[in-house]
């Protein structure tokens, strides 16, 4: 079998079948199966997904596993040669899969992903380069927000549009449309599952460039990705913040950890007097009180 998506579902049934018609419309002749894993949603998404599709493997986790070992999870019954993980709230174009799939076979991709795409068609950053602490500093700090000094480094979070533009070999990438070889995903042993959500896809993105593995970065085709499209939610911040601060004591020399935190300290305070007092946006403040505090 040529592939397998896998998607988690949680308490977003409405949300995944909209994916999964887009799925359904796609213009592409591989062998390919699409594996959802229900996280415990105890809305009825299992009987629901599988009475409206029923070409769609769907599966219970039986409790929410979290992103990682929900994937973990669906991998394990997955047959196909790739494993493309995929958020259940994006919707593909009907050439999408063939596309990638193509694309990830002439460059023989271990890891890939392609362009993503905001509601209202325009580029949605995703991925940067690999946390270093300096590239800490430039994020905490807003130095790789300037126009120019911004595009002379290499940015954590990558969130200069230009750069999306060409295709690219960047550190880490999104783990919303995940493309990885099969072989790679079990070889590594999948997600790590100690990370509940936000940070797995560094994680392993960090692991696979110690074995060498480049990522492949294709700005076609596209695939709309509806979650990010209001901006960062608390989750994702205060996820952020701890699945770095998990990174840097599972990958780093034990010195580093202390200064990350300060680091992650000083941009919570920052972003608490830039957003919460200068702009008065209470709800951010809110936010990095609590990632000042989990920093």
């Amino acid at each position: 079998m040529d592939l397998s998506l896998i998607i988690i579902n949680y308490k977003t049934k409405k949300v995944t079948a909209d994916c999964l018609r887009t799925i359904k419309k796609s213009k592409d002749n591989l062998k390919k199966e699409v594996i959802v894993i229900d996280n415990g949603s105890q809305d009825n998404s299992v009987p629901y997904l599988t009475q409206r599709f029923p070409w769609v493997k769907v599966y219970s986790s039986g409790g929410n596993l979290g992103f990682a070992r929900g994937n973990n999870f669906g991998v394990a019954k997955a047959k196909g040669d790739y494993i493309w993980l995929l958020n259940s709230d994006t919707l593909l174009k009907p050439t999408t899969i063939a596309d990638f799939f193509k694309l990830a076979k002439a460059n023989n991709s271990q890891i890939a992903s392609c362009r993503l795409l905001n509601k209202d068609g325009t580029i949605q950053p995703q991925g940067g380069f690999l946390p270093k602490l300096r590239r800490v500093i430039a994020w905490m700090l807003f130095i790789d927000d300037l126009p120019l000094i911004g595009r002379l480094i290499k940015p954590y979070q990558q969130r200069h549009l230009s750069f999306f533009k060409h295709d690219q070999h960047p550190g880490w990438l999104s783990g919303t449309a995940f493309l990885i070889k099969r072989q790679l995903y079990n070889q590594m042993k999948g997600l790590d599952r100690k990370i509940f959500m936000y940070g797995e896809d560094v994680d392993f993105c960090l692991r696979a460039a110690k074995r060498g593995i480049k990522l492949d970065y294709f700005t076609q085709p596209s695939l709309t990705h509806l979650g990010q499209a209001s901006g960062s939610s608390q989750g994702a911040v205060l996820g952020e913040y701890k699945g770095l601060k998990y990174i840097y004591k599972k990958h780093k020399p034990k010195w580093e950890y202390p200064l990350l935190r300060l680091l992650l300290k000083i941009g919570a305070l920052l972003r608490i007097i830039i957003f919460g007092i200068i702009l008065q946006d209470g709800n951010k403040k809110q936010i990095y009180q609590k990632a000042y505090q989990l920093a």
